[in-house]
């Protein structure tokens, strides 16, 4: 299996440590690392416990994110193999205090509290626990349930969001200033051979583009529901555009000669991000952004502003 590390707080991941507090369970993660993907006839045999007991011990790994279940096709009906979603896993004590900067201004938004958007279809908005409104519906991008939205996916089109700019209360000066975000093409399915080029504006200004390769879905998200079809996008890819005094970047590539100063940032209380696909572009692959409870990192959306 690929190497994942999963990071667990005694405070807040007990489901966790419920599902480790077993030697059969240990066990059964245990043989899904060493052998791979096992259906539950093999990790029974395997261990050389009856089918019925790993059954229950699945369910408790399941609840607990520690493993996930992928329906095949076998020679008579279906078949249920299971995938150890984690290699390592650490247990940290006491709270999370992140390092503080005082020279950046991080501010998150949700992935529903966009302004203003233009999209067609296929498109659809999920919370981590549903659906929100109706599939391949572009008016469903209005319904107030949008706020809970942890997963968005369209074709074409742009949702655009309004950050406030807390440089400009403060009376700072920017020297630069960054998006976080999880993205992906969008296919119908998935396919990790699937480009799209993905344009950000800030303010009504082109930044620049970045082309997704595909849209991924060969492995469940680490924070992607058990509900979500399996054969539906899992994760993007973390991606940060960063816009300074000369020049747009994403990742450290340079991506077009928007500086800072073409966009006009501080004389404005707030800071507007288009994120979307062009319908003319020349990868015109769809998009999904991945916010909290989807994806390899649920996270919201960051705007980073440093500061000089």
């Amino acid at each position: 299996m690929s190497e994942k590390l999963l990071v667990i707080n005694v405070e807040n991941g007990l489901d966790v440590l419920k599902g480790l507090a077993s030697e059969l369970r240990i066990s059964i993660l245990k043989n899904l690392h060493d052998n791979g993907p096992q259906n539950v006839n093999k990790i029974a045999e395997d261990l050389g416990i009856a089918q019925s007991t790993i059954s229950n011990n699945l369910q408790l790994l399941i609840d607990s994110n520690l493993i996930s279940i992928e329906t095949k096709k076998a020679i008579k009906g279906n078949q249920k193999i299971c995938h150890a979603n984690f290699s390592e896993i650490l247990i940290k004590f006491g709270k999370d205090e992140p390092a503080v900067d005082s020279n950046i201004i991080d501010v998150a938004m949700p992935l529903g509290l966009y302004t203003d958007h233009e999209v067609t279809g296929p498109c659809g908005l999920c919370s981590p626990e549903g659906i929100i409104g109706l599939l391949d519906v572009p008016s469903t991008f209005l319904d107030p349930e949008r706020m809970r939205a942890g997963l968005l996916w369209f074709t074409s089109g742009f949702v655009e969001y309004q950050f406030p700019n807390n440089a400009h209360l403060a009376n700072k000066t920017i020297d630069a200033i960054e998006f976080d975000m999880e993205l992906s093409s969008e296919v119908p399915g998935t396919s990790e051979n699937w480009p799209s080029d993905i344009s950000l504006a800030i303010n009504g200004t082109h930044i620049g583009k970045w082309t997704s390769p595909g849209d991924f879905g060969d492995k469940r998200g680490t924070y992607t529901p058990k509900w979500w079809k399996q054969a539906g996008s899992q994760y993007g890819k973390k991606k940060t555009w960063r816009i300074g005094q000369n020049g747009s970047y994403v990742d450290g590539i340079r991506i077009s000669d928007i500086t800072l100063h073409d966009l006009n940032v501080e004389d404005h209380h707030s800071v507007r991000m288009r994120i979307g696909v062009d319908g003319n572009a020349q990868n015109p692959g769809g998009i999904n952004i991945f916010g909290k409870g989807f994806g390899n990192y649920g996270q919201d959306i960051v705007m980073r502003l440093h500061i000089k």
